[in-house]
């Protein structure tokens, strides 16, 4: 099992920025592809940004390409998101999420792992 804690949601106006972190309980396999997911009222879920913890590749999700970045810090079991120049199109509950494998990074339904979301709120 593997805990997932998001924090760093907020309220801000367009063109802002803001960075959320995640802190995972464990770094083992169950967390070899960290993701940053979003919903938005009336929306599908939808993954905007993952990472393989391993290797450091990253994924992001054409809506958010250029302006959305996730980093990790391994020693500490931290995945980040940092969202600059945001819309009030990005305006959701921002979740993190964890699974084993590599592999469909950005498919919603492979991910095994959940937080609790943090509100993210864009307003123009």
């Amino acid at each position: 099992q593997v805990q997932l804690v998001e924090s760093g949601g907020g309220s801000v106006q367009a063109g802002g920025s803001l960075t959320l972190s995640c802190a995972a309980s464990t770094d083992n396999y169950l967390t070899n592809c960290m993701g940053w997911l979003r919903q938005a009222p009336g929306k599908e879920r939808e993954a905007v940004a993952a990472i393989y913890t391993g290797g450091g590749s990253t994924f992001y999700a054409r809506s958010v390409k250029g302006r959305f970045t996730i980093s990790q810090n391994n020693a500490k079991n931290m995945v980040y998101l940092t969202m600059n120049n945001l819309k009030p199109e990005d305006t959701a509950m921002y979740y993190c999420a964890a699974k084993p494998t590599i592999g469909l990074p950005l498919q919603v339904s492979e991910y095994h792992y959940w937080g609790q979301g943090t509100q993210v709120t864009v307003s123009s």
